[in-house]
């Protein structure tokens, strides 16, 4: 039932773009909207200070949106690890942060913010870093091997007068004189070794300036570790409990002939425009230029698994 009220959306919005003027005036401060142009400045800011990141073209000409240059039609950035689903992930409610704006105060209800469920994770570990005063207990020693007193010791004499150092049947063969004890220990550690080893997804993540609703807006691909697509169902174990279902839906890419999952951008510009009157707050002045960093961090929120790289880190 949810896919077909998507699909609705989708094809209402989709009409809704057609008919919809290009946004000409400069408003991100007070409304939390972006130009073409800005939003191609914020997406230049990016790439410099991101490598990761980089612009595409449309997958076809016929793709192409005449408001954005040819060159510069969405940003990318490929093979973005996701090492565990969001199950997984040990909930507190103290790393909780509900993003909002009514006179200094967080907001409870259900509709009123935006719920960023991991903000305060990264304080937490550097406070558990800073406390930890005593030093780490020293390895156990580890027991001398009794691999010598297990059987007898080669005699170098003896394999001299057995030939097998001259015969060149043996050259090729490098585990002719491998102890067979420590060759079984050996295949049988390599077998545990691979057994551990863990399976990471990856994303390809999109950054699209959707015309309608005039944001940035985050598209997702995923792949298992053979890199093969993951299906919708799959997708969404990466993706927040609280907004699975509600802000991710799948949708047309603008420039690509594709379904993608999506971060549905509905209530981007509210949120932003929250999280830029936080930042003003703090004393500081976020430029047009540095508004795909904060979007960034607003999206961390719905995918806090998919381990996307921005180095310059703002915090509210």
């Amino acid at each position: 039932m949810q896919d077909i009220v998507n699909s609705f959306k989708s094809a209402a919005l989709s009409i809704g773009e057609t008919f919809t003027p290009v946004l000409k005036e400069s408003k991100f401060r007070e409304t939390g909207v972006l130009t073409p142009e800005e939003y191609v400045a914020a997406g230049d800011h990016l790439v410099h200070h991101c490598p990761t990141w980089k612009w595409s073209t449309a997958s076809d000409p016929s793709k192409i949106r005449p408001f954005l240059p040819a060159d510069k039609q969405f940003l990318i950035t490929k093979n973005v690890p996701c090492h565990k689903r969001c199950k997984q992930m040990e909930y507190d409610e103290k790393l909780e942060k509900i993003i909002n704006d009514d006179e200094g105060e967080y907001a409870t209800g259900e509709e009123s913010g935006w719920v960023d469920t991991h903000h305060y994770e990264k304080e937490k570990e550097t406070a558990a870093v800073v406390t930890e005063t005593s030093p780490a207990p020293a390895p156990p020693t580890a027991p001398e091997s009794d691999d010598d007193s297990d059987g007898e010791a080669l005699d170098l004499d003896d394999l001299i007068e057995s030939g097998a150092l001259d015969s060149d049947e043996n050259d090729d063969d490098p585990n002719r004189f491998v102890n067979e004890r420590a060759a079984t220990l050996n295949t049988s550690s390599g077998d545990a070794a691979g057994a551990e080893v863990e399976k990471i997804r990856t994303y390809d993540l999109h950054i699209c300036y959707d015309k309608y609703y005039q944001v940035p807006r985050l598209f997702l691909m995923g792949y298992d570790e053979n890199r093969r697509p993951l299906t919708v169902e799959q997708t969404y174990e990466d993706f927040s409990a609280d907004h699975s279902n509600k802000t991710i839906t799948v949708e047309t890419h603008p420039s690509m002939d594709l379904q993608m999952p999506t971060v549905h951008p509905c209530k981007h510009a509210e949120m932003m425009k929250r999280l830029i009157n936080q930042y003003a707050e703090s004393g500081k002045e976020l430029g047009v230029h540095e508004y795909l960093f904060l979007f960034l961090k607003f999206v961390q929120a719905v995918i806090p698994t998919i381990e996307y790289d921005f180095t310059r880190a703002i915090k509210l």
